[in-house]
């Protein structure tokens, strides 16, 4: 890694260094660009002593599935995919702002007994220093659980798990941020199968357009579309509002409308930063 900042350098051998402590780990795996870096890095650190473990559930895109599957074998990681039934639970479904609580407690409540099988397995997962500065009740599931965050105890920033990621070559290096399909409702929404497969639907085809960072965020029978502002004009190229408005309303949705603020990762937070502000 000489062509690196030593400090970044520095960094990656620190969370190595973790990893060789902690013996064997099994690492919670969605393929992101988080998650794909520590996989990696356990992969050298421990080789076979790591294992991924991938949630399937109705709030995971199915192609999202596909890739964890992909990059497993990239990386040459036995994985494992559990399916996990986070709706069941009414307090995940009724989407209040800890709902993401429910959603890591259920994941890592899955995790643990493969964690045992695999000789008391350290079970890992992929939070960062910029996870700090945000609303994340799931790390909060992650503590509870005694899942541990390398990432975090090694002092990476997401830009340079980016950066250390393309110098190991890894594809998912300027992978767009993801979060699971249940982020695009308000809060006290309730979350049912039926919106999520809509919601899904949804972005399939704006991605097919060629769009990358986006997200549909549902409002009953209106949808929101949050993407950067520098990509909105493509919106009026080659007819594909046009063939926006007829797939959304085909899914379901009677209105479209295209968010001026832009794009922005966790914007359903924005209700609690405000409401934080009239206390204060």
């Amino acid at each position: 890694m000489s062509s690196l900042d030593p400090t970044l350098t520095v960094k990656y051998q620190r969370l190595l260094g973790i990893l060789r402590d902690m013996r064997s780990v099994l690492v919670a795996f969605s393929g992101g660009v988080d998650s794909t870096f520590l996989a990696r890095a356990a992969k050298e650190a421990l080789d076979d002593r790591a294992m991924l473990v991938t949630a399937d559930s109705e709030t995971y895109p199915a192609a999202e599935l596909e890739e964890t599957r992909r990059l497993a074998t990239l990386l040459g990681l036995r994985h494992v995919v559990v399916q996990t039934r986070e709706l069941d639970n009414p307090q995940y479904a009724l989407n209040s702002p800890n709902r993401c609580y429910f959603c890591k407690e259920e994941l890592f409540a899955k995790l643990g007994p493969i964690a045992r099988e695999q000789g008391d397995a350290v079970m890992v997962y992929g939070a960062n220093m910029d996870d700090l500065g945000d609303h994340r009740p799931g790390m909060e599931a992650a503590k509870a659980a005694g899942v541990r965050a390398p990432m975090i105890e090694a002092e990476l920033w997401k830009e340079e798990i980016r950066a250390l990621s393309h110098e190991l070559e890894l594809p998912t290096w300027d992978k767009p941020s993801f979060a699971c399909l249940s982020s695009r409702f308000q809060y006290g929404e309730t979350i049912t199968p039926d919106k999520l497969r809509r919601i899904d639907a949804a972005e399939v085809f704006v991605r097919g357009l060629g769009f990358r960072q986006f997200r549909v965020r549902h409002h009953d029978r209106l949808a929101r579309l949050e993407i950067p502002l520098d990509e909105i004009p493509r919106l009026w190229e080659d007819g594909r509002h046009e063939a926006i408005v007829t797939r959304f309303r085909e899914i379901g949705y009677l209105y479209v409308a295209v968010d001026l603020g832009g794009f922005q990762s966790g914007s359903a937070n924005l209700l609690l930063a405000l409401k934080r502000g009239a206390r204060g």
